[in-house]
C-alpha cells in the first residue's frame, strides 16, 4: 500500500467524490456507500449498495446481523456498492476491467465522505481480483490509500474489529 500525493492525490479525489455522488443514490438503510472503477483515466463501471434488483422484498436491513446463522458469511442485506461497479464494467467495458483500478468510500450520517478503515471484505476483495481490478483505493483519516488487489485480499482476510 501506498498513500497518494499531489497530482495523483488530486485525481483520486476527483473519482472518491465522484463515487461519492453515486453514493447519494444508495437505498441501504444502514450505510451509503460508492464506487467507480477507473481505466486508462475514463470511469468503466459504478455502483451504490442497495438490495439485490433494487427489491424491496430482499431488503433485511433492520435485520440483526447477530441473527443469521455463523453459515451465512455476508450478513448485509445489499449488494455492495463494489460488486455493482464490477458488474456494471462487466456489463459495458468487460474488455477495460483487467489492469483497471476501483475507488469506494462511504457516506457519513451527514451525507458527507466518511474515512474508511482498514480492508475488511474478503467478498469484494476476492470479486475484484477474479475481475481483473489491479488496485483498490481507500480514503484513510491518514490520507488517500491506494493497495494493490492482492494485497488488499490478503489484509482483508487479516481484519480484526478492533472496537
Amino acid at each position: 500500500m501506498r498513500y497518494l500525493s499531489g497530482n495523483e492525490e488530486n485525481e483520486a479525489l476527483d473519482y472518491l467524490n465522484a463515487a461519492a455522488q453515486i453514493a447519494n443514490s444508495a437505498t441501504c438503510n444502514r450505510h451509503k456507500c460508492g464506487s467507480v472503477i477507473v481505466s486508462n483515466g475514463s470511469v468503466i463501471g459504478t455502483g451504490m449498495n442497495s438490495p439485490p434488483a433494487n427489491r424491496e422484498s430482499q431488503r433485511r436491513c433492520s435485520n440483526r446481523k447477530e441473527s443469521y446463522d455463523g453459515r451465512v458469511t455476508d450478513k448485509t442485506c445489499c449488494m455492495h456498492a463494489e460488486q455493482r461497479a464490477i458488474m456494471d464494467a462487466l456489463k459495458k467495458n468487460p474488455e477495460e476491467l483487467p489492469g483497471s483500478r476501483l475507488y469506494f468510500i462511504r457516506l457519513a450520517d451527514d451525507g458527507k465522505i466518511a474515512k474508511s478503515g482498514k480492508p475488511y471484505c474478503t467478498i469484494c476483495s476476492k470479486m475484484s481480483l477474479d475481475a481483473g481490478i489491479t488496485e483498490f483505493v481507500l480514503w484513510h483519516d491518514e490520507g488517500i490509500c491506494v493497495y494493490d488487489a492482492e494485497e488488499y485480499n490478503g489484509l482483508s482476510y487479516q481484519y480484526k474489529d478492533e472496537r
